[in-house]
């Protein structure tokens, strides 16, 4: 039986480049769909009732909702090439924890980048600045988060690389002068093309920042 995988998603989304990635690690063809969120398809609304949010990965006509839910299916379904999750279950465990801490602070303190002024961005920076210290931390002198290889870890944090452009302009700061290792981790991960072409363009993300900027009168 042909596997059929469908991706309900939007372009700019980190967390459905973290599915797109985890898909392209393991060569699984799927169809994309890219969603209008301000008028949600029948399709998302159908496969996501309760929270009605992208990513949905759709496989053989059952939906999977929530990115690191989804990229860690992924892993089991398609066990037998490439794994994202280490096999070791306290390693597991550490690279969740990792993810969860992703999850947790670096999508807030990127919110407050965009929506604050004066003294209170000031502070968000300083916010900004203290949580990739603790991901250099954890990073250390490995190549990736997980070691040798990429792993979960690294696709739970690289798509905000997409975003980082938009986040030093709007923020008015350089975040290889502050976390330096954060920034070569970075370019390591997109040497790879898997995550290459998984990655929204910066430029785009950065003009789309700046129109739901002016919409709401940030600007």
């Amino acid at each position: 039986m042909t596997d059929e995988v469908v991706l309900l998603d939007f372009w700019p989304s980190m967390f459905g480049m973290r599915v797109r990635i985890a898909l392209a690690e393991k060569g699984i063809k799927y169809e994309y769909k890219d969603e209008d969120l301000r008028n949600k398809s029948p399709l998302l609304l159908e496969m996501n009732p309760i929270h009605k949010k992208i990513p949905v990965l759709i496989h053989n006509g059952k939906p999977v909702c929530e990115s690191l839910i989804i990229v860690q299916y992924i892993d089991e379904v398609w066990k037998d090439r490439c794994p994202l999750l280490p096999i070791d279950p306290y390693q597991r465990a550490h690279s969740r924890f990792w993810a969860d801490f992703v999850d947790k602070k670096v999508i807030e303190v990127l919110r407050k980048i965009w929506t604050t002024k004066g003294e209170e961005k000031e502070a968000v920076k300083k916010e900004f600045f203290e949580i990739f210290k603790i991901l250099e931390g954890e990073l250390g002198d490995k190549p990736y988060f997980g070691g040798e290889t990429f792993g979960f870890v690294d696709l739970s944090l690289i798509p905000y690389y997409s975003w980082f452009y938009a986040i030093e302009t709007i923020g008015e700061f350089n975040i290889e002068a502050e976390c330096p290792k954060i920034i070569a981790w970075a370019k390591r991960c997109v040497q790879k093309e898997t995550v290459a072409k998984s990655l929204a363009d910066q430029k785009k993300i950065y003009e789309a920042v700046g129109q739901l900027r002016k919409i709401r009168g940030l600007e």
